[in-house]
């Protein structure tokens, strides 16, 4: 239950307070012949029954305000009864976490009983956003665009550049991600990258997306849908499913924040995660070092160096050494993006991150960490961002 920390004050926290009871997810792949609309309604159908909950139960709806399957035909095509909470997180990426706390705040509070968050998209197959040269100058754009910075990549690639000149990280260190989530994308039969291995030669040959990165260095495009379902902790142990427990929330929005350059701080390795730490370790009984396995936001390889030093795992210029010596294998200190995240298995804007750590507390990973409790869950770095801490 949502419970004060400390007598006579109003700070409350969500801790435990609510469950994720139920996962679905359509098939992965470069290009699905389905709408996004019935992609989007196919995997909260499966989420709900997956909880043992009928679609009539549903009031409260939560995703992305890039996604373009909005709540009012959701909640008609699945048959959800009145809804009574409703919201959109922004900034790609950084929202899939968010989407999640959304639903555990309204639940907590008795605005809603049962929620759904869902991500569906068809970036395999569609058009990318920064094509869209109508749109190509919003106030942000205007310092990156008209200078060479036209993609994601482009901008990451300029972070990841001083971070290997600042701190002596090498492409190896990159290498070292990408072949974790390979790795765990080869055990995953939903993975798209299942059983195709990656080397280190394949790695350091492969061709330039925009250096440092290359081709490995970056997600998947994929077509795809995900959702789960979010219940009180009470209801939960009633569901068909073992609950997993919505341990700590937090979102992270940085002061003088820009984009994924950072121009304005005066440090611009030190991103949204960090923000989004200090809140997510305040409001749980856990810290870095109780967490048994972890899901980070892998859009890029360099990310997830960056997170490991933002949530505390490391310290600042450590996130490339921590990768060395299979660390984020399985057996290796921090197991990581077990199903093969975004660089392997799919990339739907994280929302495949949260669904494998509902697995991995459930014991039913592909790639399964053994007695894994506690479960780190990230979304985008570089982007005003959101976590969760999960537990079983």
């Amino acid at each position: 239950m949502v419970t004060a920390r400390a007598a006579g004050t109003a700070t409350a926290t969500l801790k435990d307070a609510t469950a994720i009871v139920g996962i679905g997810q359509t098939p992965f792949a470069r290009q699905l012949p389905a709408s996004e609309k019935t992609l989007a309604c196919r995997a909260i159908v499966d989420a709900l029954d997956d909880a043992g909950i009928p679609p009539s139960q549903v009031d409260a709806f939560a995703s992305y305000t890039m996604e373009e399957t909005d709540e009012v035909e959701v909640a008609k095509a699945i048959g959800a009864g009145d809804a009574t909470f409703f919201s959109k997180v922004g900034y790609g990426g950084g929202g899939s976490c968010a989407t999640v706390a959304h639903l555990a705040a309204a639940i907590a509070t008795g605005q809603a009983t049962v929620g759904v968050a869902w991500r569906s998209r068809k970036r395999g197959s569609g058009p990318r956003p920064w094509r869209n040269t109508r749109a190509q100058l919003p106030t942000p754009a205007q310092w990156t665009r008209p200078y060479g910075l036209l993609r994601p990549v482009d901008e990451i690639a300029m972070l990841a550049r001083r971070y290997l000149h600042e701190y002596g990280a090498t492409r190896d260190h990159f290498f070292n991600v990408a072949l974790a989530c390979r790795n765990r994308a080869n055990q995953n039969p939903a993975a798209i990258m299942y059983e195709r291995p990656l080397t280190r030669e394949m790695y350091m040959t492969s061709r330039w997306i925009s250096e440092p990165l290359c081709l490995f260095d970056n997600c998947l495009e994929t077509d795809g849908a995900l959702a789960c379902v979010v219940v009180s902790a009470d209801r939960a142990r009633d569901c068909r499913r073992p609950p997993v427990y919505v341990h700590s929330v937090a979102q992270g929005l940085p002061s003088q924040h820009h984009g994924m350059v950072n121009y304005w701080n005066d440090d611009p390795l030190t991103g949204p995660a960090w923000t989004a730490a200090r809140r997510l370790w305040q409001t749980a009984d856990l810290g870095p070092q109780d967490i048994d396995v972890a899901q980070i936001y892998d859009a890029f390889t360099p990310l997830v160096p960056l997170s490991l030093e933002g949530y505390g795992f490391c310290g600042r210029g450590e996130g490339g050494a921590f990768t060395e010596g299979g660390a984020l294998e399985l057996g290796g200190r921090l197991p990581l993006n077990t199903a093969g995240g975004g660089l392997s298995e799919a990339y739907v804007h994280g929302f495949n991150l949260i669904n494998e750590g509902v697995r991995q507390l459930r014991g039913t990973s592909t790639a399964q960490v053994p007695g894994a409790t506690t479960c780190l869950v990230t979304a985008g770095e570089g982007v005003p961002t959101s976590a969760l801490v999960l537990r079983s």
